[in-house]
């Protein structure tokens, strides 16, 4: 059974091929430069640069199933609420940190790139492939 293409699939596409692209070399930069966000905020450096070079893998992971997304709209629903959801719950953590005092203002650079620029695009992607989604999730007789 094919499927039903979605509503801006092209546009999709692309802001899923980016995010997919970002998030790979945003991982990738992190696991071989794990101090550049202390650096850059003026914050001391890290004592286990490895944690943040482990989110750094988690990130290039997630670029890999927004390509996916990229690759095949239709069936990238979970994936991208997913994806959503952590851009969504990672601020809080953001903002707890800087209310908090521990992490300086300047931190907010982290969600800036990660997470704000991604909420519209990613938020209509999902209403667009809803429909697709739950079409696909309803099981069929045989």
């Amino acid at each position: 059974m094919a499927l039903a293409v979605i509503r801006r699939r092209r546009f999709h596409r692309v802001v899923f091929t980016a995010a997919g692209v970002y998030n790979i070399l945003w991982g990738l930069w992190s696991i071989a430069a794990p101090q550049w966000l202390f650096r850059f905020t003026g914050m001391a450096l890290a004592n286990h640069p490895e944690v943040f070079a482990c989110l750094g893998m988690v990130v290039g992971l997630y670029g890999i199933l927004y390509l996916e997304v990229a690759r095949v709209p239709e069936r990238g629903w979970l994936l991208a609420a997913v994806g959503l959801a952590g851009k969504v719950l990672g601020p809080f953590g953001m903002f707890w940190l800087i209310w908090s005092g521990a992490w300086p203002v300047s931190a907010i650079v982290l969600c800036l790139t990660n997470d704000f620029i991604w909420w519209i695009p990613f938020g209509l992607y999902l209403r667009d492939a809803w429909p697709a989604f739950r079409l696909d999730a309803v099981p069929r007789e045989g």
